[in-house]
């Protein structure tokens, strides 16, 4: 018997809504990175299974969620820093739909590397900045 998972998914993403809605600005960014890299690892399982739909939602899933990202830079007040932020951000949409087209996973590895830098640098803030 098959089990229907709207129930859950409803709750999941009421869940993500209150946690957002309490967020602060880095915590948002956090929550978007993570989120990132919970469809990167699905991307990266339906090419291994050659499932190319899932593969191509899980990556377009990606690259929304990149453009919401660059979207928030602000590139007045963010300077050089905002700047490479969206270097990055531009770098990542590319081989995303590079390894989307040419199914090639070793694509999907590079942006990992780049997006669990960036994760890892936006998680040692949020420990630095707790409680302030």
């Amino acid at each position: 018997m098959l089990m229907d998972d709207s129930g859950f998914e409803a709750y999941q993403q009421v869940d993500v809504e209150a946690q957002a809605a309490a967020a602060r600005p880095y915590q948002l960014v956090l929550m978007l990175v993570d989120g990132f890299m919970d469809n990167l690892t699905r991307a990266e399982g339906h090419m291994a299974a050659n499932r190319l739909k899932e593969k191509g939602e899980s990556i377009g899933k990606c690259i929304d969620i990149i453009g919401g990202l660059n979207s928030a830079l602000d590139m007045r007040q963010g300077g050089e820093l905002a700047q490479q932020m969206n270097q990055l951000y531009d770098f990542c949409s590319m081989k995303l739909f590079e390894a989307s087209v040419h199914n090639d996973a070793q694509k999907l590895a590079e942006v990992r590397s780049v997006m669990g830098n960036i994760q890892e640098g936006w998680h040692n803030f949020g420990v630095a900045h707790e409680g302030q």
